[in-house]
């Protein structure tokens, strides 16, 4: 409680009322990732752009699934580049850092930058054990952060493991500084946000196969380059 009224009486508390609101359990062992997204999505206002239930336009775990098969996630559970594809595709704008690219300083900004701030959410995946928790990789929204202490509050979808907690900055880079067996890449965090237009139907594409992400870079990058040229007849070779 001191913790949290520190950083309340110095305004890094800004974005937790808003996920507070939406906090929810994962459904599923492996739906941590699935589960933050949701809160966050739902925290942003964003629009799912169909029902979930009733008349009610809500974001839930079993919506998103546009990237990655739902039952895969489930047994698999997701990966931080999966995350990212679904976010974006789900309406949301999206910053995405692996700690090799970032900084813990960085980190640190865009800390503030979320507690000081309800138009912006922090997602971090983390290995658990760094904390000497149970488990191992591991996602969840970032809730506050108290910079004197320079601690964070992480809110912790497996509710029925743990409860929000606060934990040192570094030590939470230490943990996202880990590598995703699965993948064989390095954790990290995402700034997760309200986009200025709605995501393209070809990145969509791209993410749910990576056999399309040539296709979708020649059509969006190099096809309105060729056209802005003064050589428009060069697309037809």
């Amino acid at each position: 409680k001191q913790i949290f009224n520190e950083a309340l009486q110095k305004g890094t508390m800004e974005g937790f009322f808003r996920l507070i609101s939406y906090f929810q359990t994962q459904s599923e062992p492996a739906f941590c990732g699935l589960a933050s997204l949701s809160m966050v999505l739902n925290s942003l206002s964003i629009d799912p752009g169909r029902k979930w239930k009733g008349p009610w336009r809500w974001f839930d775990e079993s919506m998103l699934e546009c990237c990655e098969p739902l039952e895969k996630m489930k047994d698999k559970g997701i990966s931080f580049g999966k995350v990212v594809c679904l976010a974006h595709s789900s309406g949301a704008k999206v910053e995405a850092f692996r700690t090799n690219q970032s900084t813990i300083d960085d980190f640190r900004k865009n800390v503030m930058k979320c507690s000081t701030s309800d138009n912006f959410h922090m997602i971090s995946t983390y290995h658990r054990g760094v904390f000497k928790q149970t488990g191992t990789g591991h996602f969840s929204p970032i809730g506050g952060y108290n910079a004197e202490r320079d601690m964070v509050l992480i809110l912790d979808v497996a509710r029925f493991k743990y409860p929000p907690h606060w934990v040192p900055l570094k030590l939470l880079w230490d943990a996202m500084d880990s590598i995703d067996q699965s993948t064989g890449r390095r954790r990290g965090f995402m700034l997760i946000s309200r986009p200025h237009r709605e995501p393209g139907l070809l990145y969509t594409l791209s993410c749910k196969d990576e056999s399309w992400n040539s296709i979708a870079k020649y059509l969006k990058e190099d096809v309105p380059r060729l056209v802005s040229s003064q050589h428009v007849d060069t697309i037809e070779r």
